[in-house]
C-alpha cells in the first residue's frame, strides 16, 4: 500500500514506520492518523516482522495534532472520523505481535506522545521534549494517552502530568519512568537500530508471547478508555476554553481560561 504522510520500510524481520511530514514537524493531520492506523493494522497481520521502530523524519518525532487543520474553515477536521482512526491506531499499536521501539528526537507532544508511550521500549535523545500538553488548548489526551500514562506511572502521577501539561526534557521523563533510555543527541535512531538487532538475536518469540499475554488482559480497558476519550474530546471541542486555547495558540499569546 502506498502512503502519503508516512513511510513503511521493511528490512527482513525489522520494520520501520516513519512519520513523514517534516515541514510541519510531523504534525498529525487526518490523513496521517488514518495512514498510521492502516499501516499498523497491516503490520499486525505480518508475522514475518518481529520488531517495529517508530520514528519521525526531520526535526522531530511529532508535534502532535495538526492545529491548522483543526481550525481550517474551508476543510475542517471531521472529529468523528478522526477519533475512530485514532482509536484504531492505539488498539493496533498496543496489540502488535512485534516488539515496538519509539525513537524520539525533537518534540513528541500530544498524540505523538501517546503513540510513544504505547511502545514497548522508548529511546529519547537528551534534547528531546516530551509533553502531554492537550490541556493547553482545553482538550483531554487521546490515542489512549490516559491508559498508557497510567500503565507507566499510575493514576495519581498520570493526573498530575495531564493537568500540568508540562514540557519535559528526556532525562526528566526518564526520571518519571516515561523513557527507558536517554541517548546522546543525534543518536536515537542508531541506538534504536542497535536495540532492534539485539532483540532479534534473543528468543524474541517468547518475548512477543509474554507481551501478548500482558496486553490482551488489558485490552478491554484500553477500548473503554478510548471510548471515554472520544466522548470527552467531542465535548471539550465545544467549550469556551478550547476555543480560547486555539485562538491564543494562533495569536501566539497566553490563553485566558475561564473554566467554561
Amino acid at each position: 500500500m502506498a502512503y502519503e504522510t508516512i513511510r513503511l520500510e521493511r528490512d527482513g524481520k525489522l520494520a520501520r514506520v516513519v512519520l513523514n511530514r517534516p515541514d510541519v514537524m510531523n504534525a498529525m493531520n487526518s490523513k496521517m492518523m488514518k495512514e498510521l492506523a492502516d499501516v499498523l493494522e497491516e503490520l499486525k497481520e505480518d508475522r514475518s516482522v518481529q520488531v517495529v521502530i517508530l520514528k519521525g523524519e526531520g526535526r522531530a518525532f511529532s508535534a502532535g495534532g495538526d492545529i491548522k487543520e483543526m481550525i481550517d474553515p474551508e476543510n475542517p477536521m471531521d472529529l468523528s472520523v478522526v477519533m475512530k482512526d485514532v482509536s484504531r491506531l492505539a488498539i493496533a499499536l498496543y496489540t502488535l505481535p512485534q516488539i515496538t521501539i519509539a525513537s524520539v528526537h525533537g518534540a513528541a507532544a500530544g498524540l505523538g506522545f501517546s503513540m510513544v508511550l504505547a511502545c514497548d521500549v522508548i529511546i529519547a535523545e537528551k534534547s528531546a521534549k516530551l509533553a502531554m500538553n492537550f490541556i493547553g488548548i482545553g482538550l483531554v489526551p487521546d490515542g489512549g494517552g490516559h491508559f498508557f500514562l497510567k500503565e507507566r506511572i499510575g493514576v495519581p502521577k498520570a493526573k498530575q502530568m495531564i493537568w500540568a501539561g508540562d514540557v519535559m526534557p528526556a532525562e526528566q521523563a526518564a526520571g518519571w519512568g516515561l523513557v527507558d533510555e536517554v541517548a546522546k543527541d543525534g543518536t536515537a535512531h542508531k541506538e534504536s537500530e542497535g536495540m532492534a538487532q539485539k532483540l532479534l538475536s534473543t528468543p524474541i518469540s517468547a518475548m512477543i508471547a509474554s507481551k501478548g499475554i500482558l496486553h490482551t488482559s488489558r485490552l478491554e480497558e484500553l477500548r473503554s478508555v478510548l471510548e471515554l476519550e472520544t466522548d470527552a474530546q467531542q465535548a471539550m471541542r465545544e467549550t469556551a476554553d478550547h476555543k480560547e486555547g486555539i485562538k491564543a495558540f494562533v495569536e501566539k499569546r497566553k490563553p485566558a481560561f475561564t473554566g467554561q
